[in-house]
């Protein structure tokens, strides 16, 4: 066990000085929401790269369906969205975090507007505001009905585009965060990337802030873009970040299910519009399990689901949309999606199960973003700030890569500097090795099986001891290995968050938000704690949920 948590600190060998040098004052690695918005923040103070590592279109943000939640109405307040923040949270919500979230959401949505979003309106002009699960009052915004991450994209994108100080390196892929030693307190001076075209280049910066977004791909079935494979997370775990909560991985309740098809997202919005769920009899089942139905929040209404699936023995449940009104001009990208498999939700039911969609642990931040390591920074999806808890409230991922994306953006291009020349010099002495002798892809698939398997939405000790036993052997022969190419180096970064969030999900002896095991259904109280993941060590540290601000834990 100890010998996978101290896996090697490269993923290549390599000899910094040979390979082109480039220096920013801000090195942003992802281009989601929180990237971007990061990007922006940074940019009025000095020069960035925003590493890209695949197309503008391919990330989480940009396939988001849902809204973004922001307290606009005077029926509404801010103290509303923050009991509901907390309420959804199971009792691991940093208050600080959520309040910080909630505060800020009316002014990040008068931003958008002024950059030139389009949101949808009422007959008055002002912002169409919609309910979803778990919020007590409409506070969602829109665009086109179901397309808002792919506008608040392309909104920010253009931003970009036009603001002088920030490059962009597209197709570039982050391999490794550059620190001068290994030693604990060792900075972040930038990363080691790969370019489609230029091959390897060290990127120097006194301030990096990691955007990679989620780890949605490690699980067979999930909401996520390809992208997902959790290399962030990989890379601030190898440079000694501390990590958080990574047991809590939230199943979106109603992800599409047909053979052969993507699980594409049928949003929180459907029901929020009065869809209703009903299993193969016709039978609605949710006024039974909670009495919010299908407003519940995700982590309610996914296990309602799985219980369903258990007594009937059945391999999906049914979205009825058919009394929803104009769905079509309602949900235009979804009724285009489900017309793409001959469903007409004005007249069929849409078959629907839980899948992989948003990673609540990450890297442990404070406020503005910082981690443990001096220099790093992580927002977004890779983040853990606490404002989530142990189950995020629907549409607040947006609101959250809004908010911390600019906090750190500020934040750490207000402290750092330029570096004129090289920091330091880095290099890494890995032994070559076979690099012809594995199938890295039947690797990926296999642990995508053994995580939807063993560290699915229904969990127990012994089958996360089976997760844990099988990652750890594939581990053993993959992680030693060097290989030279993205698909390679992403299942590598798989295999180590796959065995982390096994050992935190076996850590975890209780349910807890969207961490649910059956051999130990009932959230415990000694377990009302942040755990803290450091490389190095099989056992995590833990922190209390704050009450108060407090600084990114220390390693």
């Amino acid at each position: 066990m100890e010998a996978i948590l101290d896996t090697r600190r490269h993923l290549i060998p390599f000899r910094g000085t040979l390979l082109p040098q480039i220096f920013t004052r801000t090195l942003v690695i992802g281009a989601g929401v929180a990237g971007l918005r990061a990007a922006l923040a940074a940019a009025e103070h000095g020069e960035v790269i925003l590493v890209c590592k695949r197309g503008e279109r391919d990330s989480s943000s940009a396939w988001a369906q849902g809204g973004i939640a922001a307290v606009l109405s005077p029926e509404d307040s801010v103290e509303a969205h923050v009991a509901d923040t907390l309420a959804a949270g199971a009792d691991l919500c940093d208050e600080p975090a959520v309040r910080a979230l909630a505060e800020d959401g009316p002014r990040a949505i008068e931003e958008l507007v002024g950059w030139g979003m389009r949101l949808d309106r009422d007959p008055e002009g002002a912002p169409a505001l919609g309910l979803e699960g778990g919020h007590s009052a409409p506070r969602i915004v829109h665009t086109d009905g179901d397309a808002t991450g792919a506008e608040l994209v392309r909104c920010l994108w253009a931003r970009v585009r036009t603001t002088p100080a920030i490059r962009v390196f597209d197709e570039c892929f982050a391999l490794d965060l550059l620190t001068p030693s290994d030693a604990p307190g060792a900075p972040c001076l930038g990363a080691i990337t790969h370019h489609a075209r230029y091959g390897l280049q060290v990127l120097w910066a006194p301030a990096t802030i990691l955007a990679t977004g989620g780890a949605g791909v490690l699980w067979r079935e999930t909401t996520n873009p390809p992208a997902a494979t959790g290399d962030g997370l990989a890379m601030a775990f190898r440079a000694g970040a501390t990590l958080a909560d990574l047991a809590f991985m939230q199943f979106h309740p109603t992800a599409l299910y047909l053979a052969g098809a993507s699980r594409a997202l049928i949003s929180e919005a459907v029901r929020g519009e009065g869809a209703v769920l009903v299993d193969r009899a016709g039978h609605r089942f949710m006024p039974g399990f909670d009495p919010r139905a299908e407003l519940a929040p995700r982590d309610v209404v996914a296990r309602a689901i799985v219980a369903r699936l258990a007594q009937t023995g059945d391999t999906s449940v049914f979205l009825d949309a058919r009394r929803v009104p104009a769905f079509a001009e309602r949900f235009p990208s979804i009724a285009r999606m489900l017309a793409t498999f001959g469903i007409d939700p004005a007249a069929d039911l849409i078959p629907v199960r839980p899948a992989a969609h948003y990673m609540i642990g990450g890297v442990r931040t404070d406020l503005e973003g910082r981690s443990s390591v001096p220099g790093l920074y992580a927002v977004g999806e890779a983040s853990c700030t606490g404002v989530n808890g142990a189950n995020r409230l629907a549409s607040n991922s947006l609101l959250e890569g809004l908010v911390f994306g600019r906090r750190a953006g500020l934040a750490c291009a207000e402290a750092a500097g330029a570096p004129a020349s090289p920091p330091a010099t880095i290099n890494s002495t890995i032994p070559d090795s076979d690099r012809g002798a594995l199938d890295t892809a039947d690797v990926r698939s296999s642990l995508r099986s053994a995580m939807w398997r063993n560290v699915g939405l229904e969990r127990a000790g012994p089958r996360l001891r089976d997760a844990t036993e099988m990652i750890d052997f594939w581990s053993r022969y993959t992680l030693d290995k060097v290989f030279d190419g993205p698909a390679d180096w992403e299942t590598q970064n798989m295999l180590l968050v796959g065995a982390l969030v096994a050992r935190a999900a076996l850590w975890r002896e209780e349910s807890r938000g969207c961490h649910w095991r059956a051999d130990a259904p009932e959230p415990r109280e000694d377990a009302h704690v942040h755990d803290l993941w450091v490389r190095g060590r099989a056992e995590p540290d833990t922190q209390r949920v704050a009450s108060s601000p407090q600084p990114a834990a220390q390693p």
